[in-house]
């Protein structure tokens, strides 16, 4: 049968934390699968903000939202911003700090056809944005982070996340980590549950 692949573990840790009308980012839009499967799983009463630094994403997640929609879905209100995920803090509304239900990274690179394979996630810029997330985090609240360390500055950004994951005080979150072990470039999932109160 197979163990889930690391994206369908990081969904299935998000849908089992996740409530109707609950708060959620998306800290790297990429081509927005993830944007609306937040979208879909806290319904019409949520909301969702996603963060990326190059427009060709935002078009693309906004395209698979709109066809959602065209579909006969109805989806939450989605806020695509044209920014870093490090600015996620100060680009969400202060009401949004210690509320949001899970928030989800895909690092790496756009994993588009077309796009430049070039413009990664940078480690500086996700370990801020991961900092960030615990802040905005509800108690029960959750991160998950794919990495990549199969492509060039994949493997250092994976490193850092996982070295900073696992020196997450115990007392803030726990963390955990989703592999296969006998590929040292499989993708794979870090995750935080924030500390319930």
């Amino acid at each position: 049968m197979g163990f889930m692949s690391v994206l369908s573990f990081a969904h299935k840790l998000i849908t089992e934390r996740l409530a109707p009308g609950d708060r959620a980012i998306d800290a790297t839009v990429g081509t927005g699968a993830d944007t609306l499967f937040l979208a879909r799983t806290i319904g019409p009463r949520g909301e969702v903000y996603g963060f990326d630094i190059q427009a060709a994403a935002i078009t693309l997640a906004e395209e698979r939202l709109d066809a959602a929609v065209t579909s006969g879905e109805t989806l939450p209100p989605v806020t695509l911003l044209l920014e870093s995920h490090a600015a996620m803090a100060q680009s969400v509304p202060l009401s949004w700090h210690g509320t949001v239900g899970a928030i989800m990274f895909n690092l790496g690179y756009l994993p588009s056809g077309d796009a430049d394979k070039s413009i990664i996630t940078r480690t500086d810029s996700s370990i801020a944005a991961l900092e960030a997330s615990l802040q905005l985090l509800r108690p029960g609240g959750v991160v998950t982070a794919v990495l990549y360390p199969g492509h060039e500055g994949g493997d250092q950004e994976a490193a850092a996340v996982e070295a900073w994951a696992s020196k997450v005080s115990t007392q803030v979150a726990q963390s955990i980590i989703y592999r296969q072990l006998q590929r040292s470039a499989a993708p794979y999932v870090i995750a935080l549950e924030k500390k319930r109160s």
